[in-house]
């Protein structure tokens, strides 16, 4: 199969990113980058997530977040809803999207939200209905879909089942993502061909982590199949907080770099990314993860 020629990325940065810092970033640095963000040409962006702030402290300015933004026309501002109270917080934010997930894991799913996935899965049936009435997209993730911290490999029938559970509680779209990073092009593409047989080519997408560094080969084992939509942190952000190990997501500027390389069409501004992930790893006070964004940077300054 020919590659896309036309690929749509989702910055996860600001939320999946930033919610593993242990330092606190102020709510205009948030704003800020953002704003960044969409000036670089990005249509998606998942912003923050209505969570209790006693359990992740650093999304608990989301209302301020979303109300400090400049909204431009044409960009989805997402934002995790992990219950109903999540959702009634992101409906009075005027979000565009709310995102929600399941893991293929059980053992991940105990440990990370406490009830098994069946359970998981039905705490957000009344989360997709209520977004689905009041006009709102739903996004899900099924988490650990390449492997699990506790697990090891996992089965792909639990991927494909977890996935279209997620479809039946009225998910528009279903990312899979390797949250710890360990998944290699062979089995993603056999990952996806299985999914593919029951979601959608357009409303499928990856979600990889750099953890051994197969992020951007994962990606493009996804391209050959005609997946054009993947999710991407600015400057490397995030990581997993119940995945020991497991680094950031793939950077932003990295993919973007692959990408225009293959003679794909992002409508995004690299240079500007660049300087995106530059201003939000200046605030965290280390260089960022991005291979190209360092790569770039130290062009620039010899230049």
């Amino acid at each position: 199969m020919m590659l896309p020629t036309h690929v749509q990325l989702v910055d996860v940065g600001p939320r999946d990113g930033l919610q593993n810092e242990a330092q606190p970033v102020a709510a205009a640095h948030k704003i800020e980058l953002v704003h960044r963000l969409q000036a670089a040409g990005l249509k998606q962006i998942e912003v923050t997530s209505f969570v209790s702030p006693k359990w992740v402290p650093q999304m608990g300015d989301n209302t301020e977040v979303m109300a400090g933004i400049q909204r431009q026309p044409g960009v989805r501002y997402s934002v995790l809803t992990p219950n109903m109270k999540g959702f009634e917080g992101a409906l009075a934010a005027q979000a565009d999207e709310v995102v929600i997930f399941a893991a293929a894991s059980e053992a991940f799913s105990q440990r990370n939200i406490n009830c098994s996935i069946a359970e998981s899965i039905e705490r957000f049936r009344p989360v997709a209905q209520a977004a689905r009435q009041h006009g709102l997209r739903v996004r899900a993730a099924v988490s650990c879909a390449l492997g699990c911290p506790y697990e090891g490999d996992i089965a792909i029938d639990k991927v494909v089942d977890v996935a279209r559970r997620l479809q039946g509680i009225g998910s528009h779209h279903i990312g899979i993502a390797d949250t710890i990073g360990v998944g290699t092009a062979g089995r993603v593409s056999q990952v996806m061909e299985a999914t593919l047989k029951h979601v959608p080519l357009a409303e499928l997408s990856g979600h990889f982590h750099d953890t051994y560094g197969q992020a951007l080969t994962n990606i493009h084992a996804c391209l050959q199949l005609g997946i054009h939509t993947f999710d991407a942190s600015i400057a490397g952000l995030g990581g997993c907080p119940y995945a020991k190990g497991a680094t950031g997501n793939v950077a932003t500027e990295d993919v973007v770099y692959l990408l225009h390389g293959l003679g794909i069409h992002t409508g995004l501004d690299l240079d500007a990314l660049v300087d995106a992930g530059a201003y939000i790893s200046g605030v965290l006070g280390r260089p960022p993860a991005s291979r190209v964004a360092k790569a770039l940077l130290a062009k620039r300054a010899n230049a």
